[in-house]
């Protein structure tokens, strides 16, 4: 099961890491600017953090079973539409309806945990899980990346559509039978440490998002990569990605810990930004920016996951789950178009507002951790 959650996380992002890895290629062959690919982010993202408060209530109704096979469906649709795209509109239609997967992924997979596996384990499942974002990552920048240099972008992102098809069958089999549907409680509003999470993860959404959708680009127009080695560096991202949430999403699973970890891995994103503005001066760096951006940026949000399932009212995980992945995807919306702004004229200074974006979320985070403490000494 923890394999199926996995590549059910892969697939509700898939799109965003495929219009990163695949940006030069995409913007050479619509004839796209860069603000208008990072527009395509902004669209899917802001259709995920929309739908993602009512997402929740329906997966607390309907059951993860019901929930993970139909965002495996979308997904290959949506993809499928992405790679038949004639133009910008109807690729930014086709990115929106991708941001239906993204808004169940999170509440209909931390359900399926609390669910069958025991607290002890949770921490570890939920990074084993949540790296299967990274996984997805990983499989857009490098051999879908590489697969695109033979068959073109187009047949690359239908590789990736066939594939959900299989996976969807798959879910339907193991899953558990979910219960009958049930009334669900609308939660609209995040409230006391969920609502310090959503805040978190909306200021974190806005600098992984921009890393994300132009890194690639950054590395072949800036740095002097070919097409497939700038793929690859959301690739390494996507690897040290997967080892940092399995990493830390176990240590986070000792609640002592747990309070702590946003912001320790805020301050080291905040270091992983400074790192890429440098490389525009010594281009390895970039290398190195990337592991460090997967293993504590990218990160943060898998404990922010787990300390999600730790707080989450009864009857009410889905929720709970989607109002802060509302958060990060309303980050996601807004983080790449200011972004592009930016780009347009300078990356350094694109760099240096994702560093801005990754302090103030670990600023979030330390007041938050610090009003906990006090919480929990009081007599």
């Amino acid at each position: 099961m923890t394999a199926l959650l996995t590549c059910a996380m892969a697939f509700s992002m898939m799109q965003l890491f495929l219009l990163g890895a695949l940006g030069p290629r995409l913007v050479d062959d619509l004839d796209v600017s860069p603000t208008v690919l990072g527009l395509t982010t902004t669209v899917g993202f802001g259709s995920a953090a929309l739908l993602s408060p009512l997402g929740g209530r329906v997966v607390d109704r309907f059951g993860p079973r019901r929930c993970l096979v139909a965002l495996l469906l979308v997904a290959a649709v949506a993809l499928a539409l992405i790679g038949a795209a004639p133009g910008p509109g109807f690729l930014l239609a086709a990115v929106a309806l991708g941001g239906l997967p993204q808004a169940l992924a999170n509440p209909a997979t931390n359900k399926a945990i609390l669910a069958t596996v025991p607290a002890a384990r949770r921490g570890s499942v939920t990074g084993m899980k949540q790296s299967g974002v990274q996984l997805g990552a990983f499989a857009a920048g490098l051999p879908l990346a590489a697969l695109a240099g033979g068959v073109g972008w187009r047949g690359a992102v239908w590789v990736a559509a066939a594939t959900a098809v299989p996976a969807a069958v798959w879910a339907a089999r193991t899953l558990p039978a979910d219960p009958p549907p049930k009334y669900a409680s609308a939660a609209w509003l995040p409230r006391g440490a969920i609502a310090w999470l959503s805040v978190f993860s909306l200021l974190l959404g806005c600098g992984i998002a921009s890393v994300n959708t132009y890194l690639a680009l950054y590395g072949a127009r800036e740095l002097g990569l070919g097409a497939t080695a700038a793929g690859a560096l959301v690739a390494v991202l996507g690897l040290a990605g997967i080892a940092g949430r399995v990493g830390w999403s176990k240590v986070a699973g000792q609640p002592g810990r747990a309070l702590w970890l946003p912001g320790v891995l805020a301050a080291g994103a905040v270091g992983a930004a400074l790192l890429i503005a440098a490389s525009a001066y010594a281009h390895p760096l970039a290398w190195v920016a990337a592991v460090a951006v997967g293993v504590f940026a990218v990160s943060a949000n898998a404990v922010s996951m787990v300390l999600v399932m730790q707080r989450a009212a009864p009857g009410r995980a889905g929720q709970d789950s989607a109002l802060v992945s509302a958060g990060f995807f309303a980050g996601f919306a807004i983080g790449p178009p200011l972004f592009g702004l930016l780009a347009a004229g300078h990356y350094g200074t694109g760099w240096l507002l994702v560093a801005g974006e990754f302090a103030a979320a670990g600023l979030v985070a330390l007041v938050w951790a610090l009003r906990e403490r006090r919480s929990a000494v009081r007599p």
